[in-house]
């Protein structure tokens, strides 16, 4: 308390003393997810909420998935093909520079069909994933801030579209840690013909400590790049290595007890050692039956690339890895789904690609018992346009939509057959409020078991997390 005259100077220094306790008192009381990582980064750990998962799959398909080919149905698009659209009130950014210009609309060139007892709309494209219909909450209408393939693929797949933030697996990790000691605790599968947009940085730890970045797991050859022993090391040679060299980063340790990276690279060489004999088996799929094989189109070279994906995401699961990442698509080109020509071929080539071993996953999780403890995420980085610009042309396409992504998500405490958002007779954009892709975050977050707004990270003198400002749970997806 003030004694004696009350002056401008010990106001603003009482002031100023009060403000930063305030601070501080708050910093503490998020110190167990605002601080430092525990001594084993990928402990497990429990989490925030009761939920059945324990695992998330993420699909994400590069290049913007036309949603009005393939879970958007919108027959009024049909009736005015080849026409401009009806003006529309309160559009802006960029998609309001895109209908300035001359442009005309598209109808989509296949047929639709509502499925299950849930009613879901699905194209011809995708007549095995239909069968799973009752399975999948559907999330439409979804915002994000950039319709550019760079920031927009960034925004799904970390929050942020500027590069530098941790990815939604990132997050995850470091929030409920690894239930296997033998890998990490988060594993991408990229697309076999080469890397998405962004590289590295789609999967990429951000400011969080590098144990929670994901690894680039490869399906063929040697699993992960430097694993393999070097030639004439055997491995009584190596495991006597790493035993003097733990030996002298414990007695390093003992007097730095607050290093948390010096702890986190002992785990670390740990876990390097032991993934050298559990990686190679994981991508060995000769044990797996012809059947199983079959399922998920590995005798079909159409589908036996992402189909390999799939099957090696189901094998983690059931090795306790937490979150695993798989990218269809390349950059943007022939083999993304960025179709801004030529979308009835191009959405036909994408969607044969994965409609199969997509579906394949599903039912092998279910029949495994798999899939209560599984959360699954479809993505894409954006959606795309009724209209194509210019004149209509031989073979149309569309263009970036940042107003309309269409995610679906399955597994776990995910309420099957339901769905979140709506959108317009177009399917421009969404009606009302809308759902930005912080909410779809928020929500996967919570199908994991994780608070928001407890997850949370202190950088550069603030808590950080995933959603940036916050999202809403979509409770109505949620059982």
């Amino acid at each position: 308390m003030m004694t004696g005259p009350f002056t401008r100077r010990g106001f603003l220094g009482s002031a100023f003393n009060g403000i930063g306790s305030l601070a501080l008192s708050d910093l503490l009381a998020h110190e167990s997810f605002g601080g430092s990582p525990p001594v084993d980064p990928l402990a497990a750990r429990e989490p925030h909420l009761p939920r059945r998962v324990k695992h998330c799959i993420f699909l994400f398909m590069q290049g913007g998935v036309s949603q009005l080919d393939s879970f958007e149905y919108k027959p009024e698009l049909n009736k005015v093909h080849g026409k401009p659209l009806p003006r529309i009130p309160d559009i802006s950014g960029e998609l309001q520079g895109r209908l300035s210009f001359p442009h005309v609309v598209i109808g989509s060139p296949f047929k639709f069909k509502q499925h299950g007892e849930s009613g879901h709309w699905f194209s011809n494209l995708f007549p095995n994933l239909a069968q799973h219909a009752d399975k999948l909450a559907m999330v439409r209408g979804i915002k994000t801030d950039n319709q550019n393939h760079g920031p927009s693929t960034l925004h799904v797949t970390t929050g942020s579209q500027f590069p530098g933030s941790p990815s939604v697996g990132s997050w995850v990790s470091y929030g409920l840690g690894s239930r296997n000691r033998n890998m990490p605790g988060y594993l991408v599968i990229q697309d076999p013909r080469g890397a998405p947009v962004n590289g590295a940085a789609v999967w990429a730890n951000g400011y969080l400590p590098a144990a929670y970045q994901g690894t680039l797991l490869r399906s063929k050859g040697t699993p992960i790049l430097n694993l393999a022993r070097p030639v004439g090391i055997s491995a009584a040679q190596q495991r006597r290595e790493f035993d003097a060299l733990a030996s002298l980063n414990r007695r390093h340790l003992e007097l730095r007890p607050d290093d948390m990276e010096l702890a986190a690279r002992i785990t670390a060489y740990e876990l390097a050692f032991r993934m050298q004999k559990k990686a190679p088996e994981l991508v060995d799929l000769s044990g797996e039956t012809q059947a199983t094989q079959h399922l998920y189109g590995l005798d079909d070279p159409a589908t036996e690339g992402f189909g390999r994906q799939c099957l090696l995401a189901r094998r983690l699961v059931e090795s306790g890895v937490r979150y695993t990442l798989l990218v269809h698509g390349v950059q943007i080109g022939p083999h993304s789904w960025d179709d801004h020509g030529d979308v009835q071929g191009g959405m036909t080539r994408h969607s044969r690609e994965v409609d199969r071993p997509v579906a394949a996953l599903l039912t092998d999780l279910q029949e495994r018992g798999l899939l209560e403890e599984t959360l699954v995420v479809w993505a894409s980085e954006m959606g795309r346009t009724p209209f194509r610009n210019g004149a209509l042309g031989k073979n149309p396409g569309r263009e970036h939509n940042s107003w309309n992504l269409v995610m679906w998500m399955a597994g776990g405490d995910v309420k099957g057959g339901s769905a979140a958002g709506e959108t317009d007779e177009f399917g421009l954009r969404s009606v009302g409020e809308g759902i930005h892709i912080r909410d779809v975050h928020a929500t996967i977050l919570n199908l994991m078991g994780l608070d928001d707004d407890k997850l949370r990270y202190l950088h550069a003198g603030r808590l950080r997390q995933l959603t940036d400002i916050g999202g809403e749970v979509l409770h109505e997806i949620i059982t």
